[in-house]
């Protein structure tokens, strides 16, 4: 979203993805941050459709999922995967959580149920305990309700994340 006033605000790029719910009297709802967009080779996955996937899959197996992220990461032979992290209280198999997200995003969005007959060749999950996600925003001075976790990591928060899970083994 771009935005440009004649009280001076020209050209201001905010960051945030819409939906327009009315073009006619140009109304929207702003469904996510640009840089929480997952697109490692054309899947185009937005926060919207991220949170919709988890909420299909809390729906589905009657458990809460407090917090999650998901990472694009490199797979053999120059394929991808995807790893997704869930922050959940109850008990939830990982691979019934993998393959419930992986079919919700194929109802979710197209361009990513292309790119899964492809170039994605794995889904996989891993739970964990929800303090586990604000222990590391705590580590990175974002403690509190202010703070949200980042739904997709990328570069050096992806590294860091990583790094902190294996301290923690």
């Amino acid at each position: 979203l771009l935005i440009t006033t004649c009280a001076g605000a020209w050209r201001y790029l905010i960051g945030d993805t819409i939906r327009f719910t009315s073009k006619a009297l140009s109304e929207i709802v702003i469904t996510g941050r640009t840089k929480q967009f997952l697109s490692l080779c054309g899947e185009h996955i937005s926060q919207e459709n991220l949170n919709h996937a988890v909420e299909m899959l809390s729906q589905k197996l009657n458990i809460t999922i407090r917090e999650f992220t998901v990472a694009g990461v490199k797979h053999e032979k120059g394929m991808f995967a995807h790893h997704w992290y869930l922050g959940c209280d109850s008990p939830l198999d990982a691979k019934t959580a993998a393959q419930t997200l992986d079919d919700n995003l194929k109802i979710l969005n197209d361009d990513y149920r292309t790119e899964r007959l492809h170039a994605i060749r794995e889904v996989k999950a891993e739970v964990m305990d929800p303090s586990v996600f604000y222990e590391w925003m705590k580590l990175h001075g974002k403690e509190g309700g202010q703070h949200k976790f980042p739904r997709v990591l990328k570069n050096a928060k992806l590294d860091s994340w990583i790094d902190f899970l294996a301290e923690r083994k």
